[in-house]
C-alpha cells in the first residue's frame, strides 16, 4: 500500500545528524556543507518500486543541479531485517545503477527518519541556504503503474526557486511511495 509524505510545515529547520555512507568512509552530516545554497535530504530505498521508477532521473537531476550549488544527501532508514534488499551492499548497487553522485547514508537506528518525519520512500525535503524547509513533496508524477515520464518536474521547479532565493508557493503535491519499514517500537506516533 502506498503511503504519502507527512507534509512537514514549511520553515522547519533541518535536523542535524551524522550517518555512515553505504559505501564506507567517514560519516556525513548536513553541517558538512555550510555554504551550499540548497540542501536536499531524500529518503530512499532500493527495494521500493516507487523509488526504482524515478531513480535514474533522480541521479540525473541532482547531478545537473549540483553544478548550480545543490547538495544532495540520501538516507535509507528501512529495517533491513524486514527488507534485506535495503542493506548497505544493495544500496551501493543502486547508487551505481542509478548514477547517484551523492552520499547514500544508512540510518540503522531510524532516528534520522523520525526527526525529519519521513513517511515513505521516496520522500524529499528541500532546504534553503538558511536550512529552513522550502519544499516537501513529490519528485514528479511518475508512478510504477503509469507512463508519465520521470523528469523531476516538481522538484526542478522547487530547486529553481530556492536557488534564486525565492519561496516555493504551495500547494506542494505530497510524495507517494512505500512506507518506511519501521523496527518494532519505532513507528511514528
Amino acid at each position: 500500500m502506498a503511503i504519502s509524505s507527512f507534509m512537514v510545515p514549511l520553515g522547519t529547520p533541518a535536523p542535524g545528524f551524522s550517518l555512515p555512507p553505504a559505501g564506507g568512509g567517514p560519516a556525513v552530516s548536513p553541517g558538512d556543507f555550510p555554504g551550499a545554497p540548497a540542501l536536499l535530504v531524500t529518503f530512499l530505498s532500493n527495494h521500493c518500486p516507487y523509488v526504482r521508477r524515478i531513480e535514474a532521473a533522480l541521479g540525473a537531476v541532482t547531478a545537473e543541479y549540483a553544478a548550480k550549488g545543490l547538495v544532495t544527501i540520501a538516507v535509507c532508514s528501512n529495517d533491513t531485517g524486514r527488507n534485506p534488499d535495503d542493506d548497505a551492499a544493495h544500496l551501493r548497487e543502486q547508487s551505481e545503477r542509478a548514477g547517484f553522485a551523492f552520499p547514500y547514508l544508512v540510518d540503522e537506528s531510524q532516528e534520522v527518519a523520525l526527526s525529519y518525519r519521513a513517511a515513505c520512500t521516496p520522500d524529499f525535503f528541500l532546504y534553503d541556504a538558511g536550512r529552513r524547509l522550502a519544499y516537501r513533496g513529490q519528485f514528479d508524477a511518475a508512478r510504477p503503474r503509469n507512463e508519465v515520464p520521470s523528469d523531476g518536474a516538481d522538484l526542478r521547479a522547487a530547486l529553481d526557486l530556492v536557488l534564486a532565493g525565492k519561496a516555493v508557493p504551495e500547494p506542494h503535491a505530497p510524495s507517494l511511495g512505500c512506507g518506511i519499514k519501521w523496527k518494532p517500537g519505532n513507528e511514528p506516533g
